[in-house]
C-alpha cells in the first residue's frame, strides 16, 4: 500500500530526516514511535505533501506520488488526521465532518455514512454544536470522523491519544483495531503513548534523530524492549 524509500528533508542547514524507509500495509496498523523532536511529524507532512522531500521516493499503491500536491494524494485515497487534531472550531460538527467528503464524487458528497455515527456516537448527540464547543476527547473524534468520510486507502494519525482522557482514548483504540481487522485500509500511526502503540501494532519502527533504528512485529515489542528502547 505505502511505500516510502530513502526519504530526506531538511530544515536550513539541519538534516531532520535520513534515508528514511518504511512501509504501511493493506488491513494492518503500523505504528511509528520515538521522542519529541526526532522527525516524526515532519515525516508525515512530507508523505501527505505538506512539505516537499529533498531525495527519496513515496509510492501509493506503486504510484509515484513524490511530487504529488497534497489535494491530489487526498484523492488517491490518503487522509490525514494532524496532531492537535486541527478542527474548525466556528463550524458545527456537521460541517466539520462534511469537509472531509471534498474528494468525494456524486451523491456520496453531501451525506455523511451512518457508521461515523456508529463508531462515534457522542458526534450524532453534537451534530450541531459548534466543533470549538467540544472537549479534546471529542474534538479528536470529530478530527478521525472527518478523515474516515472519503473512505481513505491510507489513514495517517499524529498522536491521537495526546490531551485525551482514559476513556476516549479507549474508544478512539477501539475504531483503529476495528478499521484494521476491516482489511480496506491501511494505518499509519505516530504514537508516544507506548500501551496504546503496543495494543495496536502489527508492525512497529522506532524513530530516533530522523532515522528508523529498529523495527519489527508489534507482538514483539515487549520483547524487545520497545518501552524502554524509546523512554515512553
Amino acid at each position: 500500500m505505502l511505500e516510502v524509500k530513502n526519504i530526506n528533508q531538511f530544515y536550513g542547514g539541519s538534516q531532520i530526516l535520513r534515508d528514511v524507509s518504511l512501509s504501511a500495509a493493506m488491513g494492518a496498523c503500523s505504528v511509528l514511535l520515538g521522542r519529541n523532536g526526532v522527525g516524526k511529524t515532519t515525516l508525515l507532512k512530507c508523505l501527505m505533501g505538506v512539505l516537499p522531500v529533498k531525495s527519496g521516493q513515496i509510492f501509493l499503491d506503486g504510484k509515484d506520488i513524490t511530487t504529488l500536491k497534497p489535494y491530489v494524494r487526498a484523492s488517491l485515497g490518503m487522509a490525514y488526521v494532524p496532531q492537535g487534531r486541527e478542527i474548525f472550531s466556528r463550524l458545527t460538527v456537521e460541517e466539520n465532518i462534511l469537509m472531509g467528503l471534498a474528494v468525494v464524487k456524486g451523491k456520496a458528497a453531501s451525506r455523511i455514512p451512518d457508521d461515523i455515527f456508529e463508531m462515534f456516537p457522542v458526534l450524532a448527540e453534537m451534530l450541531h454544536r459548534r466543533g470549538g464547543d467540544l472537549s479534546g476527547g471529542q474534538q479528536q473524534q470529530l478530527a478521525i470522523a472527518r478523515a474516515l468520510v472519503s473512505r481513505p486507502k491510507l489513514l495517517i494519525l499524529d498522536e491521537p491519544t495526546e490531551g485525551i482522557q482514559p476513556s476516549i482514548i479507549k474508544d478512539i483504540e477501539r475504531v483503529i483495531k476495528m478499521l484494521a481487522q476491516r482489511g480496506e485500509m491501511a494505518i499509519l500511526l505516530v504514537e508516544q503513548y507506548y500501551d496504546f502503540a503496543e495494543a495496536l501494532a502489527d508492525h512497529y519502527m522506532v524513530m530516533s534523530r530522523g532515522q528508523i533504528v529498529k523495527n519489527g512485529l508489534g507482538k514483539a515489542m515487549q520483547a524487545d524492549n520497545i518501552r524502554n528502547f524509546v523512554a515512553l
